[in-house]
């Protein structure tokens, strides 16, 4: 068999089992984006990015930042973000899952063990899959897991550092990690913490700066502020100690042989952060359309989430896509998400509410759920 052939095949095989993915653009009525404060259209990142233009940032950065890519944008939206989120230091990469990838197979060693969430993202898998270290799941959410995971690895001869790896807000299912028991057992048991705010900042916390804030300028602690959800751009603010910086900079393959993400970009982020500093209202507006929401899909026998994702579990695949092409039909932008996305047997809808709907939008949503299920 060719290799042709036998991407052909496997493509078919994917086809019999409902799982296979392709590109569609946006159409309808926003239930599907990760835009949940509505800036990625903004007028006023729209705004950033022609004064940003005008004053001679250029739109690419025309090589790595350890040669002639480093730009004055990209220091100067590490040490706001730095001051802004409260770490001794920030690192901007081009994407959260280069961020993630770059974390993973940097920093834990050799001797170490990485203890990481079930159900966290693909992208930190990427960056373990490539780490020298060895890395363990423990149960979705459960701190005890954690921990009983770690004393069994230290019972059995483990004598590197412990990393534990979590989100706080979960893309898939919209519930939140329990923060700070497991910044408790990290210091009492002297692991060191990966911290995934993707979906969080933005949207939580005071000014905005995620389900994490407290943990910022904690020498055990690694906060990585994805940039391309709620903030509206692009890349990914990883937050960290200085010497963490620096290491990441000389060790970091995913950093050193990388193009610099885009000084425009960088330039913008910055925009965003001030945005979302001063953006309590955007955040309220969201909080009302998340409870109102909530109500919406309990009267349909739905358990709601108490975020801005909210899960609508099929668990058959085939039927999850039918209903997702059914609503987009309806002009309603929302996705199917299969296996191995999400676990078997729990195919879903993932509806995430943004300000780009409104509660006209959520009603007639509701409505449309309403006949297809």
């Amino acid at each position: 068999m060719t290799l042709p052939q036998f991407y052909a095949q496997d493509l078919a095989r994917l086809d019999t089992m409902a799982r296979r993915r392709g590109l569609a653009l946006p159409r309808g009525r926003d239930f599907s984006s990760n835009d949940y404060l509505a800036l990625a259209g903004s007028y006023a990142l729209r705004d950033a990015a022609m004064d940003a233009l005008e004053r001679g940032v250029p739109m690419g950065s025309g090589g790595s930042r350890l040669l002639r890519g480093h730009r004055a944008e990209h220091a100067r939206v590490e040490e706001d973000a730095a001051r802004f989120f409260g770490s001794e230091a920030a690192l901007f990469m081009s994407t959260g899952f280069a961020a993630n990838s770059l974390l993973f197979s940097t920093l834990p060693q050799k001797e170490d063990c990485i203890f990481h969430d079930a159900l966290i993202h693909a992208s930190a898998h990427e960056g373990m899959r490539l780490s020298r270290a060895r890395s363990q799941p423990f149960a979705h959410n459960d701190v005890n897991a954690a921990a009983d995971a770690i004393a069994r690895w230290r019972a059995s001869g483990g004598s590197g550092t412990a990393w534990i790896a979590f989100e706080t807000l979960y893309s898939m299912d919209g519930d939140r990690a329990p923060v700070a028991e497991f910044a408790e057992l990290a210091r009492t048991v002297g692991a060191m913490l990966f911290v995934d705010e993707a979906h969080a900042v933005g949207v939580y916390g005071p000014q905005g700066r995620g389900l994490a804030s407290a943990l910022q300028g904690e020498e055990h602690g690694i906060v990585l502020a994805t940039c391309g959800k709620a903030l509206g751009c692009e890349g990914a603010l990883v937050l960290c100690s200085d010497v963490i910086r620096d290491f990441l900079i000389n060790r970091g393959r995913a950093f050193i042989f990388s193009t610099a993400p885009s000084p425009l970009m960088a330039a913008v982020v910055n925009d965003a952060l001030r945005l979302i500093a001063q953006g309590d209202d955007l955040r309220q507006r969201l909080r009302t359309q998340v409870d109102g929401a909530a109500d919406r899909f309990a009267a349909l026998g739905i358990a709601a989430s108490g975020s801005q994702i909210q899960p609508v579990v099929i668990g058959d695949e085939a039927r999850t896509m039918d209903i997702a092409a059914a609503l987009q039909n309806e002009g309603f932008d929302i996705r199917g998400i299969r296996p191995p996305t999400v676990p078997q047997s729990t195919a879903r809808l993932r509806i995430s509410i943004t300000l780009n709907s409104g509660a006209d939008d959520m009603d007639a949503l509701i409505h449309v759920l309403e006949r297809l299920l």
